[in-house]
């Protein structure tokens, strides 16, 4: 059914009738009732909070006993999927760039600490960090970020990633 059709179908309903239909939408369909929620009580705050709770477990887990350390993951999925939510809500694009850095900051005080020798990784956050540039330009955002955006910058040339200069090329190809 194209856009045109459902408004035509649509403006046929009487006002109960829409009403029906979004209620069994509201009661069928999770996505349906999440925006809602989210629309009607948008707190953003509280989104914002639990996802970078989530993001740093991923480096930095919580220990579940005296005894015993859980393994970080290191998982850059579990931003993106917070990031992609986030983005359909249609939350607001200042919280979004927030997470895009602090999923790449996170990751910084993580290798600062640790070695780490899987290339995917400085792949993963190039691009992250590749893509929330992009987003900050998109939404007309970028110098609001500027500073975190050097920080970051810094850091892969503290940690000496090997990826360095191509953290630097996008900072260049922009110019901001």
């Amino acid at each position: 059914m194209s856009k045109r059709d459902l408004k035509k179908y649509l403006n046929e309903l009487t006002k109960e009738q829409l009403e029906e239909q979004i209620l069994e939408l509201y009661e069928k369909f999770s996505p349906v009732k999440v925006y809602y929620n989210f629309v009607f009580n948008p707190k953003e705050e509280t989104l914002l909070q639990e996802c970078k709770l989530k993001i740093s477990n991923e480096y930095f887990p919580i220990q579940t006993t005296a005894k015993k350390r859980k393994k970080p993951k290191m998982r850059r999925s579990v931003a993106q999927r917070y990031i992609k939510h986030f983005i359909t809500l249609g939350v607001d694009p200042f919280i979004i760039t927030d997470v895009m850095l602090y999923n790449v900051e996170i990751a910084q005080a993580f290798s600062s600490e640790n070695a780490i020798k899987q290339e995917l990784f400085y792949k993963s956050m190039l691009n992250s960090f590749e893509q929330a540039v992009i987003y900050m330009i998109a939404n007309g955002i970028l110098n609001e970020f500027k500073t975190r955006i050097n920080g970051i910058h810094k850091e892969t040339m503290t940690q000496n990633w090997k990826n360095e200069s191509e953290f630097n090329a996008i900072i260049e190809r922009f110019e901001y």
